[in-house]
């Protein structure tokens, strides 16, 4: 050999043998269990939320587990853990041992299978799992028992094959299509999906802009040609007081307010429009309207209180006084109307609902009415119907491989005559039906 050709050939050389390695079995399934550990990781720490978050939840003393601090998971990126580069780069190593055992495998299986000879020596058969010798028999009375079960025959002078269930050679390949195409669709929406999170009080016209998780090249989805508009937010609760269900009538404007779209979401039934997916997930109260004596119409904002995880209430403060040296404090805790007024020396001064109103410190004070706002997840993931795509056509390959395939060889020598056969799966079943097959004979 000549040391151009010895040149030539080692790259050759170390390209066939890194394709053994990344389409090696074992390899796959450490990259498997790699994603699934992260992948539960991803479902057991919050995604998306901000620093502020983590720092409160995952504080540095005492560390989760010794060790999981809010450093930790912001530094790795376990906050947003499905589109960091490290998880994008073991689903492309995944898929790259998927599409090399498919080529280096089960390609090369598939030929094997349809490929096809004659077996016209009678030594040939001792290899079969299953094969007998018989004093009679013939060609012409084997292909019609054959044909009746289905099998694909061929025949030339004194020697037959026949085979079925290829389909069952071709369903791995379909599976590892249909987890290559998941695993696209689930990287593309990666790169050009995001998430928001919008709290909108009832009656106000929002564009998405609350964007805390998007992919590089999610710019192009983010709604600018047109608006939300939340014509109404309310509440069911049950006759104990507890929220049955929370509902918001939801617009689809243009930005030139014409509607094209309307729909009423609750919890599991989402609005979607143009790849968007709008869901139902918090509730919250934004103000409410009170009017002093005959003063025109406030809107004052309710602020949510801290309660030390006793309960979710809302306050605001109502001035009595025009220079705001008196006023009193409006407290509720849902959408109900029960609303509790309190004095400045912390008193409870009385009870009200909306349209009722006190007097108090000199003036009538009328509360008209609480404005609840309706907490949005909004959503978009254009990987989703190529990710659907893969998985019907992961349980399709998944069916087609319990399919049997299972090959017949038959030669008529003299008076002798020799049959035999083999299966990958279903041994007994097959072993059955030979025997059946040899006493027709």
């Amino acid at each position: 050999m000549t040391r151009s050709e010895a040149l030539t050939t080692l790259p050759l050389h170390w390209s066939k043998q890194l394709i053994k390695t990344i389409a090696d079995l074992r390899l796959a399934i450490v990259l498997l269990l790699a994603i699934a550990l992260v992948s539960i990781t991803g479902t057991v720490i919050e995604q998306g939320e901000s620093v502020e978050f983590y720092q409160n939840n995952y504080p540095n003393d005492p560390a989760l587990f010794g060790f999981l601090t809010a450093k930790v998971i912001l530094q790795l990126g376990i906050d947003h853990v499905y589109s960091t580069w490290w998880f994008i780069a073991l689903l492309l190593l995944f898929g790259s041992s998927l599409t090399a055992c498919t080529f280096n495998r089960q390609l090369p299986a598939l030929k094997a299978a349809r490929n096809w000879q004659f077996y016209t020596q009678p030594r040939q058969f001792q290899k079969l799992a299953l094969s007998v010798e018989l004093d009679k028999g013939s060609l012409n009375t084997l292909i019609p028992l054959l044909q009746q079960q289905g099998y694909r025959i061929f025949a030339a002078d004194n020697a037959l094959y026949a085979r079925k269930g290829l389909i069952g050679r071709i369903g791995p390949i379909i599976v590892h299509i249909g987890i290559l195409i998941v695993l696209l669709g689930g990287i593309f929406g990666a790169f050009t999906g995001f998430l928001a999170q919008e709290m909108i009080p009832s009656g106000e016209t929002f564009q998405v802009s609350n964007i805390f998780a998007a992919g590089r090249f999610a710019n192009n989805r983010i709604p600018k040609d047109w608006q939300v508009k939340v014509n109404r937010f309310w509440i069911d609760y049950t006759s104990s007081g507890e929220i049955d269900q929370f509902y918001s009538d939801l617009s689809v404007v243009n930005n030139q307010g014409e509607e094209l779209k309307r729909e009423t979401i609750y919890v599991n039934k989402p609005l979607r429009y143009h790849g968007v997916t709008f869901y139902q997930t918090n509730w919250s109260i934004s103000a409410v309207k009170v009017q002093l004596n005959d003063s025109p119409i406030f809107k004052l904002p309710m602020a949510t209180l801290n309660t030390n995880n006793q309960g979710r209430l809302w306050g605001t403060w109502i001035p009595t006084k025009p220079d705001l040296s008196e006023g009193v404090s409006l407290i509720t805790k849902d959408l109900q109307g029960t609303m509790l007024v309190y004095g400045v020396d912390g008193k409870l001064v009385s009870a009200i609902r909306p349209g009722m109103s006190i007097e108090i410190n000199g003036v009538n004070l009328k509360v008209l009415e609480l404005i609840g706002a309706t907490g949005l997840q909004i959503k978009a993931d254009p990987g989703v119907p190529i990710v659907y795509t893969g998985f019907a056509l992961l349980m399709a390959g998944v069916v087609m491989s319990y399919v049997s395939h299972a090959q017949i060889w038959a030669l008529q020598q003299g008076d002798r005559f020799y049959c035999g056969g083999r299966t990958n799966r279903a041994l007994v079943k097959f072993a059955q039906d030979f025997e059946n097959l040899v006493q027709q004979i």
